[in-house]
């Protein structure tokens, strides 16, 4: 099944390369290695502000999380044309806006994990990770994604 096939059926609709908010690029390429910027959370087409373990929920933020791997998955596309030359997903670097006493920063982080995995499958999508639990996020975002892939 092509990736674009696996994504229709899980009605997603790959949104355009957002417009960099600052001094960098949305993506560089080096050899088969595509770097994503990192990518805040979004609803509703606005930033999705909150601090876990204060007003936003491990849940809300695994859907935050999920929301950040659509806007990854369209910029990767943009990258390299075509989602099926992605070889692996190879790292996955997560800030969770939470506060001290908050701990589930990697739950939060598997919304987007998860979708890699379902969207690309187990090869493919399987991916190492870090996810960190941070003070503050630009425009208080709850959660920014960064991302590594592999590609053809």
């Amino acid at each position: 099944m092509s990736i674009y096939d696996k994504l229709a059926e899980l009605q997603i609709t790959l949104p355009p390369v957002a417009i960099p908010a600052a001094a960098y690029v949305p993506f560089v390429q080096t050899g088969n290695l595509v770097f994503l910027s990192g990518h805040i959370a979004k609803k509703d087409g606005a930033v999705w502000a909150g601090q876990l373990g204060k007003n936003i929920s491990t849940e809300e933020g695994k859907a935050a999380a999920r929301a950040i791997a659509i806007d990854l998955m369209g910029t990767l596309h943009a990258a390299v044309g075509d989602l099926n030359k992605v070889k692996r997903i190879v790292k996955v670097m997560s800030l969770v806006n939470s506060t001290g006493d908050f701990t589930e920063q990697h739950l939060v982080t598997n919304g987007a994990s998860e979708l890699f995995g379902q969207v690309f499958g187990p090869q493919v999508g399987a991916h190492a990770r870090s996810a960190f639990g941070v003070a503050q996020i630009p425009m208080g975002a709850c959660v920014e994604i960064e991302l590594i892939a592999e590609v053809a």
